[in-house]
């Protein structure tokens, strides 16, 4: 049900057919995976919003005897993908949990009453309500909305008059309800785990200051044993604590300065070519592992892997309109590199927004050694170069027809 647009969103369906399923991709909007039409995958049209919609037609696949499972790759449809595998008896995590954990206040509250470390934190609705609130906390403060992904939104504020005008902007994006918490300083990690088990710790990078975009992910993360055994035995208690361990997570740390905090839970595959990297360095395949579960398939044993792996991700400097992505074939050729792929193509607009959305091409390399690894993929994704003209200003004539 839906998809990743980049990423491995287009592995899922190769690894259905790798084991001998037939992939059918449920969308509101096909046009947004181009993969689709080029791997040939069966697709049906329809509104994925709707439950209702989505029964029907996955009733009509379980009626003609070949629906083998439910599941989805995008954060924002894990758990109406869990809730009608639940009704059609398949397999699946529980859908309500995973609902609640969508919601970065709720689940907050949960872990909190679970005495798993969490930031300080306080939701409110209006900026008034943040500035008190970041004010009880203490500055500096990260202000984020409740339910979100990809670092879109997220934004350390230092004061009252920073921590005002955001809220203003997030609450005038839509968001109903912001998140105001406390700023944790250390390194990030995220623990991938599945079926409650802890598959790796990842190292994580993240850009500067006041925003928090991750450019890049080193697997395994090259921790001391206590300090890994930490951070995955409190990923594992956050999962229990939300009622999940069913399947794949992801849970965002922070190391303190008294040791794991948890940032949040997604109850998903990783993003950002994490599952390639557990691949490459580990052996293990993660997105064979969530199609596997859903079909109620068993796990396949892990390949040898090449010990380290590290994700780099090339990132917009300025806004423009792609005119060329060069680079890709000598950043492929590299020493080292598994995967070198562009996440945009001429002809489209880059804004900066400060998240996931920046990223415009990404270098996955291999090494028997950390260091190695990434240096690998730093010097493969620096032979990336996108072309980019400034963004025409709207002709006069369309922008008047376009507000009548």
């Amino acid at each position: 049900m839906e998809s990743n647009t980049t990423g491995t969103g287009r592995e899922f369906c190769a690894a259905a057919r790798a084991r001998g399923l037939r992939p059918v991709l449920l969308a509101r909007d096909p046009g947004r995976y181009p993969y689709a039409v080029e791997d040939a995958v069966d697709t049906r049209t329809l509104d994925t919003t709707d439950p209702d919609a989505v029964l029907r037609t996955l009733t009509g696949l379980f009626a003609a005897g070949g629906l083998a499972g439910v599941t989805s790759s995008s954060e924002y449809y894990v758990a109406a993908a869990a809730r009608a595998a639940a009704v059609l008896g398949l397999p699946g995590p529980d859908g309500d949990a995973v609902a609640a954990c969508r919601a970065k206040d709720v689940q907050r509250e949960r872990h909190r009453a679970a005495g798993v470390p969490v930031p300080g934190f306080e939701a409110v609705a209006d900026a008034a309500a943040s500035v008190a609130a970041a004010e009880s906390i203490g500055y500096p403060v990260v202000l984020k909305p409740v339910s979100g992904s990809g670092s879109v939104g997220v934004r350390l504020c230092r004061d009252a008059d920073e921590t005002r005008h955001w809220a203003h902007r997030l609450l005038g994006d839509g968001n109903t309800r912001i998140l105001v918490e406390e700023a944790v300083a250390g390194p990030e990690f995220s623990v991938e785990t599945f079926d409650g088990r802890v598959v790796t710790v990842v190292a994580k990078h993240v850009g500067p200051v006041p925003y928090f975009v991750e450019t890049g992910h080193d697997v395994p993360a090259a921790t001391p044993g206590p300090t890994t055994r930490a951070l995955g035995e409190t990923a594992v208690r956050a999962l229990s604590a939300l009622g999940l361990g069913w399947g794949a997570a992801h849970t965002e740390l922070r190391w303190s300065a008294g040791g794991p905090v948890v940032i949040e839970v997604n109850p998903r595959l990783a993003g950002g070519m994490i599952p390639v990297a557990v691949r490459a360095a580990l052996g293990v395949d993660l997105v064979d592992a969530v199609v596997a579960r859903a079909a109620g398939l068993p796990a396949a044993a892990p390949a040898p892997g090449a010990g380290h792996a590290a994700v780099r991700f090339v990132r917009a400097t300025r806004e423009g309109r792609v005119t060329a992505v060069r680079g890709l074939s000598a950043a492929a050729a590299a020493p080292g590199v598994l995967a070198a792929r562009a996440t945009t193509a001429p002809g489209r607009d880059i804004r900066i927004t400060h998240s996931f959305q920046d990223r415009l091409a990404c270098v996955v390399a291999v090494a028997p050694d950390p260091l190695k690894a990434a240096r690998r993929a730093l010097a493969a994704a620096d032979l990336i170069e996108v072309d980019l003209d400034p963004v025409p200003a709207p002709h006069p004539s369309r922008e008047r027809a376009a507000t009548r």
